[in-house]
């Protein structure tokens, strides 16, 4: 006969409390691996983004897995190298919908007053080119309009601004002018040659700084003769200038003077002359020059804080023709090195001041106040990157490739 069954109380309980201990662990795994699969498809959604990279002027859309903007730009097949302009930077972060700068490098052939030089630039235009050579618009004379787009076979002919001392008509007036050539730099000077007139040096001669123009006026048996009028200088004060700085607001211009003679003559030979009339027939244009009020704080300036230092070194950036671009990596190159801060000191090299001059007293070239005054410093840093670099996109460049400029 069958055995009996057994009643509940008979049962052992363990098997059935291990069975929904089973139970549970494995809905707890089962979750934790949702949560991890969760967290990784998070993860992984963050990485992918759709960024705007400007590549030398043109718009690229990239849709890329990527955290930083070089695994961005690896992923969209863009290629840059140590010479090239990235902004933000290689390292920085870059989120969905951000946009990044690249300029690529190259050489450009640069005459600047004759002299042939070849120079790295990541500019696009022409006006661009000569920012990055550090020359002010209203100071040079190019041989092609500034908005112009540079190509690889482009050389720039740059005429700069330079002071011509003019000896005529028993006076010397000094000239400011941006003219390649003796010829137009008199004609934008104002002086007016007359048939027969001789110039102490030849008119397709290129003008140089300081070069001396003696103008000898022809014989002349007409009643008429013109004379140069000189400009007279006047000083302006600006205050959006730092204290110290001098530029010219308006060139001045030669008028001319026109003076009518009457004469006597016995045997062919004069033995009178008298003026009839005479006036200034082109009215002389009075130079200008901006003098500069803005006072920077001297002595105990390290108080200036960051920002301070950052308006003034836009506005000589400026000052220099360095537009908003190469202000813009002249931002990152110096926060990079010294946070903006006057005194910011590297205790093992001896780098100080904003530039992270090294050493420090390299400033004094400059101004004794090296120490304290952000516009020594900044003046200073300015031309050591326009001597070594161009301009500053050049120097943040190098400093990303090296860590140091």
């Amino acid at each position: 006969m069958p055995a009996p069954e057994p009643s509940p109380g008979d049962l052992d309980p363990r098997p059935a409390a291990a069975t929904r201990r089973r139970r549970l662990t494995k809905l707890g795994a089962q979750g934790l691996a949702l949560v991890l699969v969760a967290g990784a498809t998070t993860a992984f959604a963050g990485l992918h983004k759709t960024v705007t990279v400007e590549v030398d002027g043109s718009p690229v859309q990239v849709t890329a897995f990527g955290r930083t903007v070089g695994q961005v730009l690896a992923a969209g097949d863009i290629e840059v190298g140590q010479d090239d302009l990235v902004a933000p930077g290689l390292t920085e972060t870059v989120g969905d919908g951000g946009q990044i700068v690249v300029r690529h490098g190259r050489e450009l052939a640069v005459e600047v007053d004759g002299e042939e030089r070849t120079v790295w630039t990541t500019a696009l235009t022409v006006g661009e080119a000569v920012e990055g050579l550090g020359l002010r618009d209203d100071e040079t004379l190019l041989s092609a309009s500034r908005s112009a787009s540079l190509t690889r076979d482009d050389v720039l002919r740059v005429s700069t601004q330079k002071t011509l001392h003019l000896a005529v008509d028993g006076q010397v007036i000094d000239g400011l002018t941006s003219a390649a050539t003796v010829r137009d730099a008199l004609r934008e000077i104002g002086l007016v040659l007359n048939e027969g007139d001789r110039v102490s040096v030849p008119l397709d001669a290129t003008t140089t700084d300081g070069l001396v123009v003696l103008v000898t006026r022809a014989a002349t048996a007409g009643e008429t003769v013109t004379e140069v009028v000189p400009f007279e200088e006047q000083e302006v004060e600006d205050p959006t200038l730092v204290t110290g700085t001098r530029v010219v607001g308006t060139k001045g211009r030669a008028g001319v003077r026109t003076t009518t003679y009457s004469t006597a003559t016995v045997g062919g030979a004069v033995v009178d002359r008298q003026v009839v009339a005479s006036a200034v027939t082109v009215e002389p244009v009075t130079q200008i020059i901006k003098v500069g009020t803005k006072e920077v704080a001297a002595g105990v300036d390290i108080t200036v804080s960051p920002g301070s230092a950052q308006e003034l070194g836009k506005q000589m950036a400026a000052e220099r023709g360095w537009g908003d671009d190469q202000f813009a990596c002249l931002l990152q190159l110096w926060n990079k090195e010294s946070g903006w801060r006057v005194d910011a000191e590297n205790t093992s090299s001896g780098a100080y001041g904003i530039p992270q001059s090294l050493p420090g007293s390299k400033m004094a070239s400059v101004a004794a106040d090296w120490r304290t005054n952000p516009a020594t410093q900044i003046t200073w840093g300015m031309n050591y990157i326009a001597g070594r670099y161009t301009n500053p996109c050049g120097a943040w460049s190098a400093s990303q490739a090296k860590g140091w400029y």
